[in-house]
């Protein structure tokens, strides 16, 4: 997963084939594919919770495809989809390991803050 590979995103690599499928067939759960010219640039999951609110659970672009402005649109794209899905409210999760335009992104789209979290790694 080229996704997010600079950013630690490494909690999936290990996930079998049979994990993946059981993932994918969650009731609700939909994965979106931003092209360009046929080859993935970026992608963003949405996720259903019991308490009837939608998580964007991944979001983000191809590093080739990082700084062209793509990340704003898609963003706004993975916003619109998950409150056409009827949710209570629409929520993401974003950390110190994200690429530093993460979070003005997101606060730019109308995500507000709930708490603060900071990660490092070892090594």
């Amino acid at each position: 997963m080229q996704v997010g590979r600079a950013f630690h995103w490494v909690d999936r690599l290990r996930w079998s084939d049979d994990t993946v499928r059981a993932h994918l067939a969650t009731p609700g759960l939909s994965l979106w594919l931003l092209t360009w010219e046929a080859a993935p640039a970026g992608y963003f999951e949405l996720k259903p919770h019991d308490d009837g609110s939608t998580e964007i659970a991944y979001f983000g672009l191809l590093p080739e495809f990082i700084g062209r402005g793509w990340g704003k649109w898609l963003l706004s794209e993975a916003v619109r989809a998950a409150w056409a899905t009827m949710p209570s409210r629409v929520w993401l999760h974003t950390c110190t390991l994200d690429h530093p335009a993460a979070l003005p992104n997101y606060l730019r789209r109308g995500f507000r803050p709930v708490r603060e979290e900071r990660y490092t790694i070892d090594g």
